[in-house]
């Protein structure tokens, strides 16, 4: 009986990770895809604005 209680926290961990891959891959596109991107284009945007923008040391 060791074996299956060795077996069992790895299997139930793959189990948990396939679902978690297919949920994800699901989840993926959609009708929000636009606005998700969008989303992401302004993170962005304003991190390149903040880097971009010239310090002025006083």
């Amino acid at each position: 009986m060791d074996y299956v209680s060795a077996l069992v926290p790895p299997v139930v961990m793959a189990a948990f990770f396939i679902g978690l891959v297919v949920t994800i891959v699901k989840s993926q596109g959609g009708p929000n895809k636009a606005k998700e991107d969008a989303a992401v284009d302004a993170a962005v945007a304003r991190a390149e604005a903040v880097t971009a923008a010239p310090r002025t040391e006083a």
